[in-house]
């Protein structure tokens, strides 16, 4: 088994645009520990394939919106050739969780029953840390690219939601993404925003290739991929955005928020450009 999911693993970080995005789904098993760091309460579960995840709840306080965001913003990191865990969707039955003692965590489990969603735990994984880790400047140029397109405010020196494993830079916890979603009708002016919290990310100063690498990540995020993306999404978590939207016209949302970025991506990259050269 272990030899297997590495196989999967390892087809799940390299970018190939020949070969279907597929999300494997696994059922929880145990509840293992809460991750306190985390504003939407996220812990570290096991699962009925032996290996540990983080898991995000769908009963949180942020809600679907963050397990969204999260999807969408891991799998357009790794489509830039990023590296990301493996996303899976994490399904919670009706007993889970009811011999947990704490009551604010059997609260969020039981809101959290169905489809969640989880990233492959790095067991052993540490902190990045500007002052020790320097990163490849094509690598934090796509990063500060990724995160002005996707409206990342959850990037910075307080936060930087990226780790080190095995030597490698890993990035974690998109949830705070695609904040326009929380005013689901502004879609079409937030769709424009030259997104100037992008001043304080923390890889800014080191994005040195920021003009050279939008071709790239414009060519990387076809229409086909941002599509196939979004229609990731589970339809039932998006019965309840808006009474006037279907599913599927939310996903058309998401679609025509993040193309029309994609094609006038000078609308941030002028910021971030701007952004680095005041910081240095």
């Amino acid at each position: 088994m272990y030899t297997a999911f590495i196989l999967t693993i390892s087809n799940r970080l390299a970018f190939d645009k020949e070969i279907m995005i597929e999300i494997r789904k696994v059922q929880v098993t145990r509840y293992v520990t809460p991750l306190k760091e985390g504003g939407s309460l996220p812990a570290i579960a096991e699962a009925d394939d032996g290996f540990s995840y983080v898991v995000k709840f769908r009963g949180a306080g942020q809600g679907i919106k963050a397990l969204v965001a999260e999807l969408i913003g891991g799998e357009l990191a790794r489509s830039l050739g990023l590296k990301v865990p493996e996303i899976v969707f994490a399904e919670l039955d009706s007993s889970f969780g009811r011999t947990e003692p704490d009551e604010e965590i059997q609260d969020l489990l039981k809101a959290s029953i169905g489809e969640n969603l989880a990233l492959h735990y790095l067991a052993g994984a540490i902190t990045y840390d500007p002052a020790v880790n320097k990163v490849d400047p094509v690598i934090a140029s796509k990063i500060v690219w990724l995160d002005a397109l996707i409206t990342n405010m959850d990037r910075t020196a307080r936060n930087a939601n990226m780790l080190i494993w095995r030597r490698e830079l890993w990035l974690i916890d998109h949830g705070a993404a695609l904040y326009f979603h929380h005013n689901w009708t502004g879609h079409e002016t937030s769709k424009q925003s030259a997104f100037p919290m992008i001043k304080d990310h923390i890889l800014l100063a080191q994005a040195t290739e920021l003009e050279n690498i939008d071709a790239t990540c414009k060519a990387l995020i076809t229409q086909e991929k941002l599509r196939e993306i979004i229609d990731l999404i589970p339809d039932n978590w998006l019965k309840e955005y808006d009474p006037d939207y279907s599913p599927q016209k939310v996903k058309d949302t998401y679609f025509d928020f993040l193309w029309y970025r994609i094609q006038h991506s000078e609308i941030f990259l002028k910021t971030a450009i701007d952004a680095r050269a005041a910081l240095i």
